[in-house]
């Protein structure tokens, strides 16, 4: 009897860890093109945008649509439900459901070659970065060395520096009046002097969150290559594990106004074991 109570529990617990594991397994998609097939994993730690890319696939949303937007070594991008029909020249872009879904933005998730992310609008109107609600997009990118990512890695904490040491002035009536008599005066060192004192104060401030990129970037962008000035921008929520070289083809596909393709680019979307 011992024996046999010992044997339903392993085999309920290779049930648990067995079910465990199934209902981690990434969702799949097919994305069906003229120049063959892409097939994308949707990643677990996004589920806003997993579950709401997998209802619009379900429904068929995406079939027929175009993609609208190709950039050579940057990304491509479809999911506007007005291309279907769409007249030659006719702008895209703007089409969507009537919402948006909130930002799933981890630092874990990045923008390599084949990473799949949403559209949005720009931050000016979209502080919070909402996603579009069907419009995606595709990295193409190009290769970068460990210099040029540190160089794009320091230009963006450059800015943010930058962005506090105004924030830091606009607060400080004193200091934006002393700065605006020297600049009148043309007493250039002392203003220098002045900026130069509160970006080392920002700087060593909490507000300040300086970015790097860790191993795995590194190594990504230097030998498959993305976009890396997009990381923590956008949500990527997916990624190309078959068919990379489809981007090539469509990335290289002559384009008119608007980075729209001359030719009509349809896809074709299903849901896959």
């Amino acid at each position: 009897m011992k024996n046999l109570g010992l044997l339903i529990i392993l085999n309920l617990l290779f049930i648990s860890i067995t079910f465990g594991q199934e209902s981690q397994k990434r969702k799949k998609v097919e994305i069906d093109t003229k120049f063959g097939v892409m097939v994308i994993e949707l990643y677990n730690e996004t589920p806003k945008h997993r579950d709401n890319f997998l209802k619009l696939v379900s429904q068929k949303y995406y079939d027929g649509v175009l993609f609208h937007r190709v950039i050579n070594n940057f990304m491509i991008q479809g999911g506007d439900p007005n291309s279907r029909n769409a007249q030659p020249n006719e702008q895209l872009g703007n089409g969507g459901p009537n919402y948006t879904i909130d930002a799933e933005i981890l630092p874990q998730l990045f923008h390599k070659k084949g990473a799949l992310a949403a559209a949005r609008q720009g931050d000016n109107v979209n502080p919070l970065k909402k996603s579009s609600g069907s419009q995606f997009y595709i990295v193409h990118g190009q290769k970068y060395t460990e210099a040029q990512m540190n160089a794009t890695i320091n230009r963006a904490n450059q800015t943010q520096i930058q962005e506090l040491t105004k924030e830091y002035i606009s607060k400080n009536q004193k200091i934006a009046d002393q700065l605006k008599e020297f600049q009148e005066a043309k007493l250039y060192d002392s203003v220098n002097s002045i900026v130069q004192n509160i970006m080392n104060i920002v700087q060593n401030s909490p507000d300040f969150k300086p970015k790097t990129y860790r191993s795995e970037k590194i190594q990504a962008y230097s030998t498959i290559g993305g976009t890396p000035h997009l990381d923590e921008g956008y949500t990527v929520f997916g990624q190309v594990v078959s068919g990379l070289s489809i981007i090539d083809s469509i990335a290289a596909q002559p384009v008119g106004k608007s980075d729209r393709p001359i030719e009509n680019l349809k896809m074709k979307i299903k849901i896959v074991p």
